[in-house]
């Protein structure tokens, strides 16, 4: 996937006992530290700091609604930056990358995980790209809008402006409240991710589950591995 150029700071921990007491605020963050015109390996980038919640407090929180869960798209046939290829067309799947057989029963056993446990999605925002609104269909049959601010922008290396205008793109998805009752479920990327939250959401696949605090933020409650959805 493509590089990000500058590591970014969070300043909260989410605290250990559960949804009552102080979530990661990142109503603030996602500011570049160093302005520097400099590529990093990803694998150098911030670890994610946030720390699992007990599997039945979250599936309850989830029951009544309100989250905004983001998933990176499920696991690809393999990890390169297509959207830097000129070949490369949202229009054609056969010019991007494509879920590898592990993705798509990923994505089939998320789907089943919501299912089974009555979780309420509401809205399903996916992107441009055809793993992306695959990984929805294959999880929930359908999606509800294709929205191109969860699209790469097509580099492999980020400056720093870049990395800005993804965030600005991205920030009103993460901070929109579901509609009553339910969650909204967004199938994305992972620099889009990173950009807002500082954090590289890997392995492809994985969750996190999003509070919008209705102040243009959003507290983040705790990641999801996809094969852990089965064990709820």
């Amino acid at each position: 996937m493509s590089k990000i150029l500058a590591s970014f700071l969070v300043t909260a921990l989410l605290s250990t006992s559960g949804l009552n007491e102080a979530p990661l605020s990142l109503s603030e963050t996602g500011q570049c530290q160093d302005s520097a015109q400099q590529s990093i390996d990803k694998r150098a980038s911030r670890k994610d700091s946030v720390r699992k919640l007990d599997k039945s407090s979250l599936i309850a929180s989830l029951k009544d609604g309100g989250y905004v869960i983001y998933f990176c798209h499920a696991t690809t046939e393999r990890d390169y930056a297509d959207q830097a290829d000129p070949l490369m067309s949202l229009e054609n799947c056969n010019s991007q990358r494509k879920l590898s057989l592990q993705g798509q029963r990923e994505s089939y056993s998320i789907g089943i995980a919501f299912a089974s446990r009555a979780i309420p999605v509401g809205r399903i925002i996916v992107s441009e790209y055809c793993r992306s609104w695959k990984t929805a269909n294959l999880a929930f049959g359908e999606w509800t809008q294709k929205d191109s601010r969860l699209n790469f922008l097509p580099y492999e290396d980020y400056t720093k402006d870049h990395i800005e205008l993804m965030k600005k793109n991205v920030m009103p998805l993460l901070t929109r409240p579901p509609l009553p009752g339910t969650n909204t479920v967004i199938s994305g990327h992972d620099d889009i991710f990173e950009s807002a939250t500082g954090i590289f959401p890997e392995p492809q696949g994985i969750a996190y589950v999003l509070k919008p605090d209705g102040k243009n933020g959003f507290n983040i409650i705790a990641n999801v591995l996809p094969s852990e959805w089965a064990e709820f």
